[in-house]
């Protein structure tokens, strides 16, 4: 997964240089077809001694929902938080998730057993994964474009800019699992997200005169390998709690916790960075937009240190 996310800030480069940035879209189309192809052939069916019915109201309850959510908080960009067009979709998904809840409480083979965030390690890692991941996809974001809006650079030479950020949140991912012994999955989570909250003030530190190495390699690497570290022992803590039949599930609603957090998280500030520069375009004012933007992310992730050490079980006896 790390691997797949490093790649395509330099996959999209070089599609919007050499094609369109339509094709940033458009390619996930033949590569849908690619690993439909390969789950049919080499995805091995496991099954559990007893059947289990598809709950088919409560799927299409959670998706509703969280499409509508999704899509009421990405009109804030355009329309603001005030908007009908934001408003609308936001109170709808957030009524269909309630039903959802409500569905999943008193159905025999419920899609999401409510009594899985009972379990501390679960729901609290899940927390954690959500507001670590509501910075990390904005920081990707707004790297980029201070790249090209600031620094000048094009699509093909932000993407190739951001290459060794990408490289490192793999290196943190990998380093993650032997340092958990030394440290503990509770600790390494705290260390790997404090290290990203520096990464993140550094950031905030950009001027419209940066240079690379000071305005885009050193923080991004810190930021980037700060979350690989954090993201491994979250999803370990959330998994490893859970029966051995939940664990596919969990694992689920760690990715969905990341990627909801991260589309909730960008429109929070992109609406920060937009209040700064108030309108203007010059190089100067979308960096002090850009900075504030990594500046709130910075706070967001002490946020998360906080919640980190306060709900996170210590071991696994807490779990």
């Amino acid at each position: 997964g790390a691997g797949g996310g490093a790649a395509g800030g330099l996959v999209g480069g070089v599609l919007t240089d050499l094609l369109s940035w339509r094709w940033v879209l458009l390619i996930n189309v033949p590569v849908g077809a690619l690993v439909l192809a390969g789950a049919v052939f080499w995805l091995v069916e496991g099954r559990t001694e007893r059947g289990r019915r598809l709950d088919l109201p409560g799927a299409v309850l959670v998706t509703a929902g969280l499409a509508l959510v999704a899509y009421g908080i990405v009109q804030t960009e355009v329309r603001g938080w005030g908007a009908p067009a934001t408003l609308l979709p936001l109170a709808g998904g957030v009524l269909l998730l309630a039903l959802f809840t409500w569905v999943e409480a008193r159905s025999v083979g419920p899609l999401m057993p409510l009594g899985l965030f009972r379990v501390r390690a679960v729901a609290s890692a899940n927390a954690a994964m959500f507001v670590c991941g509501s910075v990390s996809f904005s920081s990707w974001f707004f790297m980029t474009v201070y790249a090209q809006n600031v620094l000048g650079y094009t699509p093909l030479e932000a993407g190739l800019a951001l290459v060794p950020s990408s490289l490192s949140i793999v290196l943190g991912s990998k380093l993650a699992p032997r340092m958990m012994v030394r440290t503990g999955t509770r600790g390494l989570a705290v260390l790997g997200t404090l290290v990203a909250a520096a990464g993140f003030g550094w950031q905030a530190m950009m001027t419209a005169e940066g240079t690379y190495l000071s305005a885009i390699l050193g923080p991004g690497v810190l930021m980037m390998a700060g979350l690989g570290m954090a993201t491994t022992p979250l999803a370990t803590l959330a998994t490893s709690a859970a029966a051995p039949g939940d664990a596919g599930l969990v694992s689920g609603l760690v990715n969905t916790s990341r990627t909801m957090g991260g589309a909730l998280g960008l429109a929070v500030l992109s609406t920060v960075a937009a209040s700064r520069t108030a309108g203007a375009t010059t190089p100067e004012a979308l960096t002090r937009g850009y900075a504030l933007a990594f500046g709130t992310g910075a706070g967001v992730l002490l946020a998360a240190v906080l919640l980190m050490l306060l709900w996170l079980p210590r071991g696994a006896t807490e779990r």
